[in-house]
């Protein structure tokens, strides 16, 4: 893997040389949009909404919109000096906390970090002493031109930055359906604990696959062998009348489908 750069990180008054790599892809499958007479592939071009001209590279720049239709435009050097295009290469790690406290909500992004040669032996310590103590640093980060809120964690002996959300940017969860007053009885909590413990097991990674990229794979498959695409019909969905009655059932499937895996 290549870094996409290389900084430190810094805690208390320990520096540590090290380079940041992307730690997942996106493997999502990708269409290119095609002229429909000869599949053409269509190109997409960066125009003046003023009059429809081309506009090159050379002659973009940076503006915030302030006012609907108003802007004041941005230069490189000031965008360094707001610290918002990655100008310092530092993981500033500003303090420690329990992983346990913070909301995946938060997170955004992971990315792994790789200790520079002589950088090695802090890297060590510093993952080995969060092991130990269970911690998660809380860290701010320039990446990609945006100042980032960060967490730092060791797995598996390696050190994981993951970007966060600010704050500000977590939406309440308002929904005037929550609001309304239903009676929820004992057992029918009780039945769903049951159909929650039917289905507890170890999370394994491995078992884990996405259908919809293998299925579009293999349609393209058939397709280029000149196979013809027949599309399966999807179930119809289970009306459910009783509530208490479709847990019952559920508890009853899933500790079926629990005996037979165990």
């Amino acid at each position: 893997m290549r870094p996409i750069w290389k900084g430190a990180i810094s805690f208390g008054l320990v520096t540590i040389p090290v380079g940041l790599y992307t730690a997942t892809e996106d493997r999502k499958t990708k269409f290119r949009l095609l002229r429909g007479t000869d599949h053409s592939p269509v190109r997409y071009k960066r125009v003046s909404e003023a009059d429809g001209t081309e506009v090159a590279w050379d002659d973009m720049v940076r503006g915030y919109e302030f006012e609907k239709g108003r802007y004041v435009v941005f230069t490189d050097d000031e965008l360094d000096a707001a610290n918002a295009r990655g100008s310092t290469k530092l993981v500033d790690v500003v303090q420690f906390v329990d992983e346990s406290e913070i909301d995946p909500m938060y997170y955004r992004q992971a990315y792994y970090l790789a200790p520079e040669q002589t950088g090695v032996k802090a890297y060590r310590i510093l993952a080995e002493a969060l092991r130990e103590r269970g911690r998660v640093g809380i860290a701010q980060v320039a990446l990609r031109e945006k100042q980032h809120l960060a967490t730092l964690r060791a797995q598996d002996g390696v050190l994981i930055l993951e970007t966060m959300h600010w704050p500000d940017e977590i939406r309440q969860a308002q929904f005037e359906e929550l609001e309304q007053d239903v009676e929820v009885r004992p057992e029918e909590v009780q039945m769903a604990e049951m159909i929650i413990d039917n289905l507890t097991s170890a999370f394994d990674p491995e078992q884990w696959h996405d259908r919809t990229r293998e299925n579009i794979e293999e349609l393209a498959r058939k397709k280029i062998e000149g196979q013809e695409i027949v599309a399966p019909e999807a179930p119809e969905p289970t009306k459910v009348v009783d509530l208490l009655e479709a847990l019952k059932a559920s508890v009853e499937a899933t500790k079926a489908k629990r005996a037979a895996a165990g």
